[in-house]
């Protein structure tokens, strides 16, 4: 419980109208997708940059912890406030400042929704990539935040590489800018990459400059169903072997295949045990020939069928297998724990057969899909958790599929960040002397450990 005094102060910096004390409000603010819960002291929703510094200076002057905040749509528990302490809620800095159709950059505020943000730059013919599931709900800073990706990562990258410049919040008060507008700049060490992927840990973000690229022309989808989820990754590797970089490459195994055909009346074929769903942009004139290209590069593969949009009534037909998913899922059990391992794409499917043989040892359905391109798969372990001994099995094969992805050369997390959820896996990932090396750099800029203290690495804040 903080100090009256220190209650009074926030409403003296921000409005009393900002400041959040009952109990109904600070649940709203106590959990993220994880749904873990911890309340916070008080909620904060500041104005200004300006206001922010005083915050920031009072939480470090008193030692209060500070967790930022955007929606809230994060899976491992990155912003919620584990030790208490003060929520700092950013949805109040929701402008678009500027977009520079010269210069292709745009200059905007963290509480910008990040499907908003695309929808405006389009208008004037540009182009925002990076697309996570969560576009409609999630803000630009938790996406810089956790440097989001999504399905057009294999051709666009992540969010990482459209951030070139930031106005941010030090844990100490200070207000800073790193990086720039120019599309080149090496003075000093690059601040702009240190704080994205960041995680709320270093420093809230309160401008952020996004570069742009030029609006493609056109799109087709086609969606392609094979026989065995080894053809499916084949063709991957093949497709881009073949000087075809598409904008996504999503894959659906056989489990999730099976969900579908369950809970919903989509046309897919029994003899289909995984799908890739293609997507390729550009020049209108050239992506009849992608199309067909692809189609003869996947044909020796055990492709069952293929389908080729003609329409955007047809696209949206197919993307609706992939968009059925999450609600299929529900039809298998009620609870879910959704990881999001990442392995060198040749290697899903034997990923997929680990994963499989995972959920076997423990009797536990487990449904995969995700971003074939580049090997990102969406791990989702299905329970129950009214059933005694479910929540116990789920964490243990949560634990051996971290082990079967890093054994393959791959990654615990490609876009959902570490948080608290899987702090506790860091040292199976990361050596102790880089883990060493990312402490001193928490540190040096955050000496009282005030800023979203208890996230990414193990430690021995209280939580309640």
């Amino acid at each position: 419980m903080l100090d009256k005094h220190i209650i009074t102060t926030l409403q003296q910096i921000s409005g009393k109208d900002h400041v959040l004390t009952d109990k109904a409000d600070l649940i709203c603010y106590s959990y993220d997708a994880t749904q873990r819960q911890f309340l916070p002291d008080v909620v904060v929703h500041p104005g200004t940059v300006e206001e922010i510094s005083r915050i920031m200076k009072l939480a470090n002057e008193e030692k209060i912890p500070v967790f930022p905040r955007g929606a809230g749509t994060g899976f491992t528990g990155g912003s919620v406030p584990t030790a208490g302490g003060i929520v700092l809620g950013l949805t109040r800095f929701d402008n678009i400042l500027e977009i520079d159709e010269e210069n292709l950059v745009a200059r905007i505020e963290p509480g910008v929704v990040t499907e908003d943000f695309q929808k405006a730059v389009e208008k004037v013919g540009l182009f925002y990539p990076p697309d996570p599931a969560s576009l409609k709900v999630s803000t630009m800073g938790g996406n810089v935040a956790e440097c989001a990706g999504g399905p057009r990562c294999v051709k666009y990258g992540v969010t990482k590489d459209y951030i070139i410049g930031l106005e941010i919040v030090t844990p100490t008060g200070d207000i800073i800018k790193t990086g720039g507008p120019t599309m080149k700049g090496v003075v000093g060490y690059d601040l702009t990459k240190l704080i994205c992927g960041s995680e709320g840990t270093l420093a809230i973000i309160t401008k952020i400059i996004v570069k742009l690229l030029p609006l493609p022309e056109a799109k087709k989808t086609m969606l392609v169903l094979f026989d065995s989820i080894d053809g499916a990754a084949q063709a991957v590797s093949a497709i881009i072997r073949g000087k075809i970089i598409p904008t996504t490459l999503e894959f659906l195994d056989a489990r999730t295949l099976d969900c579908i055909r369950q809970a919903t009346d989509l046309d897919v074929p029994e003899a289909a045990r995984a799908v890739l769903l293609i997507e390729v942009d550009g020049d209108r004139e050239f992506l009849d020939k992608q199309v067909a290209k692809i189609s003869a590069i996947v044909q020796p593969l055990g492709v069952v069928e293929v389908r080729v949009a003609e329409t955007p009534a047809e696209s949206e037909a197919l993307w609706q297998i992939r968009r059925s998913i999450s609600a299929s899922l529900r039809q298998v059990n009620p609870d879910k724990f959704n990881e999001d391992i990442c392995v060198p794409r040749s290697k899903v499917p034997e990923m997929i057969r680990k994963i499989e043989r995972i959920s076997d040892h423990y009797q536990i359905p487990i449904v995969n899909y995700g971003h074939a391109g580049d090997g990102n798969i969406h791990v989702n372990i299905m329970v129950d958790e009214r059933v005694p001994g479910d929540h116990e099995k789920a964490e243990k094969a949560v634990f051996e599929v971290f082990e079967g992805a890093l054994e393959l050369g791959g990654t615990m997390s490609g876009e959902h960040g570490v948080g608290i959820m899987k702090a506790p896996f860091l040292d199976m990932e990361l050596s102790a002397n880089v883990v060493d090396y990312m402490k001193t750099i928490k540190r040096a800029l955050d000496p009282n450990n005030i800023l979203n203290p208890g996230k990414i690495f193990p430690s021995d804040v209280k939580t309640h």
